[in-house]
């Protein structure tokens, strides 16, 4: 695979920003997020990125794997927890600004997919559901939505709407959604495999179409993933 990286000064942050671009920029540009605790590289490493190498050497996808900042942000118990949301939301306006608009002008489309596993599920799937217009495929593996543990009892408007289990059950406008497609991936030994059954339910509620996976046999580990997200990118 062709692997760039890629680095610059993002105002959002108001610091350098880093990221991995594997692929010519050409088929389906995939937004690749983290897990708790990584960064820009441990997609790589950890063997994700080789996993979907097949696509990504054919042509068909690109793949973007950005930094991420929850050590900045949701795990920063030295600010207050209205700063670790606004701290997040800059994060979110560097993936949107930056890394979708270039991601866009090197796959020649209008919207992108985002995956992410765990905590990068959350990143992939709050971003879909709060830009819809940008993103055409929401890949969910052993994803983990409930952020409420962040910021220690403090509720408000910016947690709300960073909160799909919040604002997507008061969508009135479900149908923005109609056209992107939504794979939530669990499995029967995934400790959070609860948390894809709730969101499966609050977008049953809205007749949201989505694939809803549960696995025999597969946890909440990079194995299973590495053989989740290959499968979920043939059906896409």
């Amino acid at each position: 695979m062709n692997e760039r990286y890629i680095k610059w000064h993002t105002p959002y942050l108001n610091r350098e920003f880093e990221m991995l671009v594997f692929g010519e920029g050409g088929g389906v540009p995939l937004i690749l997020f983290p897990t708790s605790f990584g960064s820009y590289y441990q997609n790589r490493d950890f063997g994700l990125v080789g996993a979907v190498s097949g696509y990504v050497d054919a042509g068909k996808v690109t793949v973007y794997c950005p930094d991420a900042i929850d050590l900045e942000s949701f795990y920063n118990k030295a600010i207050h927890p209205a700063d670790r949301m606004r701290t997040h939301n800059a994060y979110e306006n560097v993936i949107v600004r930056d890394v979708f608009d270039l991601a866009r002008r090197e796959c020649n489309c209008q919207r992108v997919a985002v995956t992410g596993a765990s905590l990068g599920a959350y990143h992939a799937g709050n971003i879909a559901f709060r830009h819809p217009d940008l993103v055409s495929h929401f890949i969910s593996l052993s994803g983990s939505f409930d952020i409420s543990s962040f910021f220690d009892g403090y509720h408000d408007d910016n947690i709300y709407f960073n909160s799909p289990y919040e604002y997507l059950p008061n969508t009135t406008d479900p149908w923005k959604y109609g056209h992107m497609g939504i794979i939530l991936g669990t499995g029967e030994w995934d400790n959070t495999r609860h948390e894809s059954y709730r969101l499966s339910e609050i977008l049953n509620s809205k007749g949201i179409k989505h694939f809803l996976d549960d696995r025999k046999w597969c946890g909440h580990d990079w194995n299973y993933w590495r053989d989740m997200l290959p499968y979920y990118l043939s059906l896409i």
